[in-house]
């Protein structure tokens, strides 16, 4: 997974985010997206965090 640097992740809009208003769990390609999934804690977060990635790609193993 490539570096995500402060000023690419300050350029990417909020719907690259799997929690947009926080900002957190960038989403904007897939290995952030696994990424996301693994980092994700607690019962509300990662089921948040599981729609958003799904709902992007559902291709990814997590979301069969």
């Amino acid at each position: 997974m490539a570096k995500l640097k402060a000023a690419r992740r300050n350029a990417l809009p909020k719907s690259s985010f799997a929690l947009p208003g926080k900002r957190a769990y960038p989403i904007h390609d897939r290995s952030h997206a696994a990424n996301a999934l693994a980092r994700a804690s607690g019962k509300s977060v990662y089921s948040k965090v599981k729609a958003k990635v799904c709902a992007r790609y559902p291709s990814l193993p997590a979301c069969k």
